[in-house]
């Protein structure tokens, strides 16, 4: 759920624990446990200490906890956004990358680097999008797949919360 406008602070911090992850419970996708986790955190002296506290929840979470938030995200340019499958901002971020106006040899490409990221890390290829064109994230895709598998777990749980970060900037005001 996106608000029209940001919240304050204020507001952020008047919200019931149930109001909170109903409000934020969708900005670590499907993982609203991240949302519960933060409203702990409660009150908030700004909107960087909630940032900071969304981070601490993904961070504070067991490791097998974290695979399932890498694996509750949607592949780049995959069959969950060419079937409309997609949630509303992950959608948006996609279509701001130029994700969905690929030409059939960009969409092999994805396909194929989505395959074999997935059988390498078994989690999706994540990047926080935003401001990125195709070409930057292919260029990303083609570099990470190659790398370590505990670099390439700590990279893709820092994009998940440049994600969460770009994704709560847009409710709250500073």
């Amino acid at each position: 759920m996106t608000p029209a406008a940001p919240l304050s602070i204020a507001a952020v911090n008047a919200l019931s624990d149930a109001a909170f992850v109903s409000s934020f419970g969708d900005v670590a996708e499907h993982s609203p446990w991240v949302a519960e986790r933060a409203a702990a955190a409660r009150p908030f002296a700004s909107r960087d200490a909630l940032l900071a506290a969304f981070a601490a929840a993904i961070d504070a979470a067991d490791p097998h906890r974290q695979l399932a938030l890498l694996r509750a995200h949607p592949d780049l340019a995959g069959r969950a956004a060419i079937a409309g499958e997609l949630a509303p901002e992950s959608t948006r971020e996609q279509a701001g990358a130029g994700l969905g106006s690929l030409t059939p040899d960009e969409f092999a490409r994805f396909t194929e680097l989505n395959d074999r990221y997935r059988a390498r890390f078994r989690f999706p290829f994540i990047l926080a999008v935003r401001g990125a064109t195709k070409d930057m994230i292919l260029a990303s895709f083609a570099e990470r797949v190659e790398r370590a598998p505990h670099i390439e777990f700590a990279t893709a749980m820092e994009q998940v919360r440049r994600i969460v970060s770009f994704r709560l900037e847009d409710r709250v005001a500073p």
